[in-house]
């Protein structure tokens, strides 16, 4: 990022807009002043997550940026700090272009041209996480992660993400009964309470549909951390990023899906974006008892993206460039533990199955693993999967700087 210019009082002239309307709009009866900077033409603002008190928060005009900031109080239209920022640095494609990214719902709300903008900010981050001094990009945010599941790796990589760009974490593991809800709270009366205390939420939900609940509600960025056997789209962000990073491609690629497909919400979320790309196959290995639902195989029909379902875990991993495992999760079986049994341990990533599949292939899985990949696999270079969840850490650092500051 270009270096930044010293910190100046902001004046701005018009009237302010609705709280919930973050994408980038158009402010042709304005007039913004910042230090010796006149705009006097259109800029796109971006209004702040912070407050509606504080409506704008990203210009762009005449090729400079503004990236306007405040000290975490509430302020009216004036007295907003902001530091012009050059643009040479934006991602590929972004110039000129308004790109908005309001919540992070469902896999189903990005195009391609959005992915690759959100990998190249993700790329950035590297580098970022790299540089042992950090980065103070996010200092005066705070992320609140409102968890009603056990989570590891996507609750602490929120919070790492967050921290190693300068801000700061409200969070509660087990909001299920350790909270509110408890008591017999609605999900959006907890929403509008939480986002009385921070600018952005990240949440992981046991119904399907509760992040679009909590969007609908909010005023600040909603994140969607995993909604029951819904979705997991930051979860699909990180594995499309992986994939690329690894096999060096997207489009022309064979993906084996491997697993419990009925009630994983990464594979469901990872089929929509793969959908994305030219000339994808899916094929799709599973029990029967938790195969892939209809809804998915009409998605990718419709899309024209060639699926096709196997019993034979050697022939497809002969084949594919990715085989992607998951667990047969046996939370989601309820009482019927029958169910659950008949389906665990059919299929298992082995040595005998790294022995079939091709050179450049990996083997990925969102995690955690009970046996159904043996540890024996750990040490084939083609074990992508802890890679996979480092990348998710790069992918939520840039969703954060997307959500909170901008493109």
């Amino acid at each position: 990022m270009a270096s930044s210019t010293a910190f100046s009082t902001l004046t701005l002239h018009g009237s302010s807009l609705s709280p919930k309307t973050r994408g980038a709009v158009p402010l042709s009866d304005h007039v913004c002043s910042c230090s010796n900077l006149q705009f006097k033409q259109s800029i796109y603002c971006k209004p702040s997550s912070l407050s509606a008190q504080i409506p704008f928060h990203l210009g762009v005009n005449d090729g400079k940026r503004l990236d306007w900031q405040t000290n975490g109080g509430l302020v009216s239209n004036h007295g907003v700090k902001c530091r012009a920022l050059d643009v040479a640095n934006s991602p590929p494609g972004l110039a000129g272009t308004k790109f908005q990214l309001d919540d992070v719902i469902e896999a189903q709300q990005f195009d391609r041209e959005t992915l690759s903008a959100i990998f190249a900010v993700a790329r950035e981050m590297e580098m970022i996480e790299k540089n042992s001094t950090g980065s103070q990009l996010l200092k005066g945010y705070l992320m609140a992660t409102l968890f009603y599941e056990p989570s590891t790796r996507t609750r602490l990589s929120f919070e790492s993400a967050m921290k190693r760009l300068g801000g700061e974490v409200l969070t509660t593991e087990n909001a299920r009964e350790f909270s509110s809800a408890a008591k017999g709270e609605t999900l959006e009366d907890s929403i509008r309470t939480v986002e009385g205390y921070s600018d952005i939420i990240v949440m992981r939900h046991f119904e399907s549909g509760a992040a679009k609940r909590a969007a609908a509600t909010a005023n600040i960025p909603i994140i969607n951390a995993g909604d029951g056997p819904g979705q997991h789209p930051t979860q699909a962000l990180l594995d499309v990023y992986t994939i690329d990073r690894e096999i060096g491609k997207l489009d022309g690629i064979k993906v084996g899906l491997v697993g419990d497909l009925a009630y994983g919400r990464t594979v469901r979320s990872l089929a929509y974006l793969l959908a994305k790309y030219h000339d994808v196959k899916i094929y799709f290995v599973s029990p029967d008892v938790v195969k892939m639902k209809d809804d998915i195989k009409d998605y990718l029909t419709s899309n024209g993206v060639e699926w096709e379902e196997s019993a034979d875990l050697m022939d497809v991993a002969s084949k594919c460039d990715v085989v992607y495992q998951t667990r047969i999760q046996r939370e989601r079986f309820g009482e019927r533990t029958d169910l659950y049994e008949e389906a665990r341990g059919k299929y298992i990533v082995d040595k005998n199955v790294l022995n079939v599949m091709q050179k450049h292939a990996v083997v990925m899985h969102p995690l955690p693993r009970l046996d159904e990949i043996t540890v024996e696999v750990d040490q084939d270079p083609r074990a992508a999967y802890f890679r996979q969840a480092k990348n998710g850490l790069y992918i939520r650092m840039a969703l954060l700087k997307l959500l909170l500051l901008g493109w």
